[in-house]
């Protein structure tokens, strides 16, 4: 199950080493998790269901508008750590987030399937170390579950 922890925000960016590489004004962080077993079907349906979810406010304040409809953009940040597990013992083990090889290709396939919705997608640089920044708009924060979709 692809994982998905999406922020409503009106800035976030990311660094490594110092240096921005990725920033966005209002719109989507995306923080992108995939286990081992997951496979493009899985990220696409996740991407499909953030390119149209309903999570930003109209006229009236009801969250009745998508990211696309404000002229929004997304940051996509990869985070295996979204599968930590912690049922034994106080440091976290991550066997089942996917192996870099299959998390690196099915994270720009995320990418990609959102750039093939018409958004401009930033980046975080996949296996760094990097620092996120970001103003959370609400705060609104949504987690999706490709099992769930």
């Amino acid at each position: 199950m692809a994982r998905v922890v999406a922020q409503r925000v009106t800035s976030a960016s990311v660094s490594v080493g110092g240096e921005v590489i990725g920033q966005i004004h209002q719109g989507l962080l995306l923080l992108v998790g995939v286990r081992e077993g997951d496979d493009e079907d899985a990220v696409e349906r996740v991407a499909d269901k953030v390119a149209v979810m309903r999570i930003f406010g109209d006229a009236d304040g009801k969250m009745n508008l998508s990211a696309a409809d404000i002229g929004g953009s997304m940051l996509a940040v990869s985070q295996f750590t979204l599968y930590a597990d912690l049922k034994k013992g106080r440091r976290p083990s991550f066997v089942r987030a996917a192996e870099p090889e299959t998390g690196s290709r099915l994270y720009e396939h995320f990418i990609a399937r959102l750039e093939g919705h018409g958004y401009k997608v930033e980046r975080g640089s996949f296996g760094a170390h990097m620092l996120v920044s970001l103003e959370n708009d609400g705060p609104v924060t949504i987690v999706l579950d490709s099992d769930e979709l």
